[in-house]
């Protein structure tokens, strides 16, 4: 039996032993290798479990200080970064982008606004024709391709998520209203100040800490394909390629590649669940709260093959109920398992990461199942 560390009261014993159970005989033949799951309420820990291995050999454990990547997780900390911009009057989510950004306005997007991108809603969730995969490690060549990029439906059209681009198109907007990098700012102004083990760039003398993954074994389900959906997941160029893991983590994709630790993402998503305090002090206004969590569209994804309800970069719970009960939950996961929610009903706050990877696009049974438990104990 793989021994379980963690902060476990009373209550939570049925979620300890389904934590527990997934070393052993996961759901869907899921065993996990390495995981971590906290949950958060009122600012304080109430549930923190980790156990298993970090690397394939098993010589090193999967600890508290273990570094998981968290692949689209990354979406909901990027959702916090701009809402703050918002809330500091540097950015609104009804501007035009091209205003601030007037190459973007090039191919037919000169009327998308910030509220429609951040919601996937603005056409731009992949390339067509492909572009070369390693044309993702240089971002100002990747900034003119998107630029470039005629929009593969009418912006404004309904939802299609975007994988990567998203954190391209995000990050750039933030640098030019702000002056910094997304991934420097999220350090500087909360990471470090809260002690959060977070980053959107990783330096070097981090990488000893990041756990091996293992990949999936099947390949998610898109539904029907067509060539929105080919652009988006499945041309050689969809996805950064070419180079190696270091220049991956290193870069700053605040769409993909976020590493961090459980309690870290559980902690910062109290600002969404908290009412926009994390940790006492205010981050987030209630009004701007509100206008990034509110429904911006919703409908059937013409990537992913769900009817999804999309606030402003936040996925919301309605429709799909993978957050818990409540329909005002939102967050977001990533890909292969991890997850990140936060319930303002509750006053809560839940991430989970793991380094074997699953083939759902959402809703892994996982992170899924262990929710559930945590509200029964509530």
């Amino acid at each position: 039996m793989t021994e379980i560390h963690g902060t476990v009261p009373a209550r939570f014993a049925a979620v300890k032993d389904r934590f527990a159970r997934h070393f052993a005989d996961g759901p869907d033949g899921l065993s996990e290798k390495g995981a971590r799951f906290t949950v958060v309420q009122a600012d304080e820990v109430i549930l923190d479990l980790w156990g298993g291995v970090k690397n394939r050999e098993g010589t090193e454990a999967f600890s508290e200080t273990t570094l998981t990547p968290v692949f689209s997780s990354t979406k909901a900390v990027t959702a916090l970064m701009i809402a703050r911009l918002v809330d500091q009057g540097k950015l609104d989510y009804a501007y035009k982008v091209s205003v601030l950004w007037p190459e973007f306005g090039r191919k037919g997007k000169e009327n998308i606004t910030l509220g429609q991108l951040i919601s996937h809603q603005g056409g731009l969730s992949g390339f067509s024709p492909p572009i070369d995969p390693t044309t993702w490690f240089d971002i100002p060549a990747l900034l003119e391709a998107l630029c470039d990029q005629a929009p593969l439906w009418t912006p404004g059209e309904g939802s299609g998520y975007h994988p990567i681009t998203i954190g391209y198109l995000l990050g750039e907007i933030f640098r030019r209203a702000d002056g910094r990098t997304l991934g420097t700012a999220l350090r500087e102004d909360i990471a470090t100040p809260f002690g959060l083990d977070l980053m959107i760039g990783t330096p070097d003398s981090e990488f000893s800490r990041i756990s091996e993954m293992w990949k999936p074994t099947r390949a998610p389900d898109l539904g029907p394909l067509d060539p929105i959906k080919q652009a988006a997941f499945l041309d050689k160029g969809s996805s950064p390629a070419g180079r190696g893991s270091a220049d991956w983590r290193r870069m700053e994709i605040p769409s993909a590649n976020g590493h961090a630790t459980a309690e870290a993402l559980a902690l910062l998503m109290q600002v969404v669940a908290n009412g926009g305090k994390l940790m006492g002090q205010p981050l987030l206004s209630e009004k701007t709260l509100n206008d990034a969590t509110k429904e911006r569209v919703f409908g059937r994804d013409r990537v992913l093959p769900f009817d999804l309800s999309w606030g402003a970069g936040f996925l919301r719970n309605r429709g799909i109920g993978i957050y818990g009960p409540n329909a005002r939950a939102v967050g977001h996961s990533g890909w292969g398992g991890s997850c990140v929610m936060a319930d303002p009903d509750k006053r809560l706050s839940i991430a989970y990461v793991m380094n074997r990877q699953s083939h759902y696009l959402i809703g892994d049974p996982r992170p899924v199942g262990l929710i559930n438990e945590v509200y029964a104990a509530l």
